[in-house]
């Protein structure tokens, strides 16, 4: 199986808000965007990245989150229309963000609105979603978490919560005895000084817990925009941690630039093997304010074999 891994794209323009809108959190948010992220995700060179991607031609795609920005209305059905483009909702397994969750009640709008990304294989037509979710893909098994909850401005914690991480906990347990590859997909890095304070998982502990106990495969995660590899302890092997860069960013070091993951899994259950390939712009010697985003490669930029 071929899976592609992106995350963060921060979809843009952002909407003009009403100014009822702009209470609270999104007002922080909103001046940000303004001061400096708008600048940050280019959607030309989105494009190019998504072009690329199809290119490839992957089995399956894994999207882990902030495909939004601050939580308006009008983002929502561009965020549906974005997934549309990547395809159908059998094709494309989406967990959320912080930025999806950016203030209360933004979530559970965001969900009515691309539901179908987020569904188990089992869900009844017309359901909502509900964390964790699986996935069967062959001999592979797909678990999305959620660990995007409102938080106060200028903080981007996640959190799981107690009855997510049970859940967790017996779902992996029970496809492990099913004898799949087990990737579990969620946005907040799941590893003890995985991102600074204020912008951690809250209960990372927890879930490295849990992953001691009943192991997984590969766990795939954003939110740091930037590609990153670590390993957890499971019970019988170290649990590989693969962190994806925003697939729109235009500035940054050269593993923060816009970038994606192929996977290349050859699954075997518990002694599955990955072969990952990072694509994306291609221009480790260029300082990044003096990148051309119009001639910019995009290319293999990395691969390493985990297993």
């Amino acid at each position: 199986m071929l899976l592609a891994h992106i995350s963060d794209p921060h979809i843009g323009p952002l909407p003009s808000p009403k100014l009822r809108e702009l209470m609270g959190k999104r007002f922080t948010g909103y001046v940000n965007w303004r001061r400096g992220r708008a600048a940050i995700h280019d959607m030309p060179l989105l494009d190019r990245i998504i072009a690329d991607m199809e290119a490839q031609k992957a089995d399956h795609i894994a999207l882990t989150g902030d495909i939004t920005n601050i939580g308006l209305a009008a983002e929502f059905p561009v965020a549906r229309a974005f997934l549309e483009r990547l395809g159908a909702p059998d094709y494309v397994s989406f967990v959320p963000g912080n930025h999806d969750a950016y203030v209360r009640g933004a979530l559970k709008a965001l969900i009515r609105t691309i539901a179908p990304w987020m569904l188990s294989d089992d869900a009844k037509e017309g359901a909502m979603p509900s964390f964790p979710y699986v996935r069967r893909r062959g001999g592979v098994a797909l678990v999305g978490l959620s660990s995007a909850v409102p938080t106060l401005p200028f903080v981007a914690s996640g959190t799981l919560g107690d009855r997510q991480l049970a859940a967790m906990g017996e779902i992996l347990s029970g496809l492990g005895r099913e004898g799949l590859c087990r990737i579990v997909m969620l946005h907040h890095p799941p590893y003890y000084e995985g991102a600074k304070a204020g912008r951690q998982l809250t209960d990372a502990d927890a879930f490295q817990a849990v992953i001691a106990r009943t192991g997984a495969e590969l766990i795939l995660h954003g939110h740091n925009h930037r590609t990153s590899l670590v390993r957890i302890r499971g019970p019988h092997k170290p649990v590989p941690i693969l962190g994806a860069p925003s697939c729109s960013a235009v500035r940054g070091l050269f593993t923060h630039r816009a970038g994606y993951h192929l996977i290349d899994i050859a699954e075997d259950g518990q002694g599955s093997r990955f072969t990952i390939r990072t694509r994306g712009v291609d221009a480790p010697r260029v300082r990044a304010r003096a990148l051309d985003v119009e001639t910019a490669t995009i290319g293999q930029i990395g691969e390493m074999v985990v297993d």
